[in-house]
């Protein structure tokens, strides 16, 4: 392998030892891209890019379901016994979802890596503190939303095979109709996507990848999808809808 160990620890954890080794790893020569692979990140798909291909949370969140039920009923039990399974199980959720987002964030970069095309994210900066959430289940859902750490491993496995990644301002991306360019709020009802101007319709995560795509395609001549997708002379909300 084209790797240089830098450092190697010894590591005890739950009674069992780990190898935790620190390499140098050599990172191919980034190319300029032509076109970019968007990608919409969320809760229920964990993501689903431009092509249409989406990664299903669906596993993940059942095993947060469960561990979330799991968990209440030991801590209510307060036994010896029962602290005992809580501190075995602890780590496990994360292990899993960490194992999830790295294989999302190889198949994307293998996808795209030998087309000439880059990858394009939103950037979710302070994403929490602007959505809104309804009720127990989804605060717990929201709170464990690990998109910060699938979009690192992206950014990393793809600067290993010098794949460009690109972060756009997520500002009306998933309102935008990609045929027409018409932008209103009623034009995403959850899942779905049907423009209330010219009724082009499709799924709803799929049209915000694809405005995400289309937003680092243009940039960095425009910053905000409002002045991309906005005929000349026409208000940018035209329904009166923000961001």
């Amino acid at each position: 392998m084209d790797r240089q160990v830098r450092q190697a620890d010894l590591v005890l954890r739950n009674n069992v030892f780990y190898l935790a080794a620190v390499i140098d790893a050599p990172e191919a020569t980034p190319f300029e891209a032509k076109d970019f692979l968007g990608v919409d990140l969320g809760v229920r798909n964990i993501a689903v890019d431009s092509d249409g291909d989406a990664y299903s949370g669906g596993q993940l969140n059942g095993l947060r379901n469960r561990h979330s039920k799991l968990r209440a009923r030991l801590q209510s039990k307060g036994t010896k016994s029962a602290k005992g399974l809580l501190k075995k199980r602890s780590g496990k959720e994360a292990r899993f979802a960490r194992n999830v987002n790295h294989a999302i964030a190889k198949s994307l970069v293998a996808k795209v890596k030998d087309t000439g095309r880059g990858i394009a994210l939103e950037d979710l900066k302070g994403i929490r503190g602007r959505t809104t959430v309804r009720g127990k289940h989804q605060r717990r859902v929201h709170g464990s939303w690990s998109f910060n750490q699938l979009r690192n491993f992206i950014e990393y496995k793809a600067k290993l095979m010098g794949v460009p990644v690109v972060l756009i301002d997520s500002h009306n991306t998933s309102r935008t109709c990609p045929s027409c360019s018409y932008i209103d709020g009623a034009n995403r009802k959850r899942e779905l996507f049907h423009c209330q101007l010219c009724g082009y319709a499709g799924v709803a995560n799929q049209v915000t990848a694809v405005n995400i795509g289309r937003v680092a395609v243009n940039r960095p001549h425009v910053s905000e999808l409002d002045q991309m997708f906005s005929p000349p002379g026409t208000s940018p909300h035209p329904s009166g809808v923000g961001s």
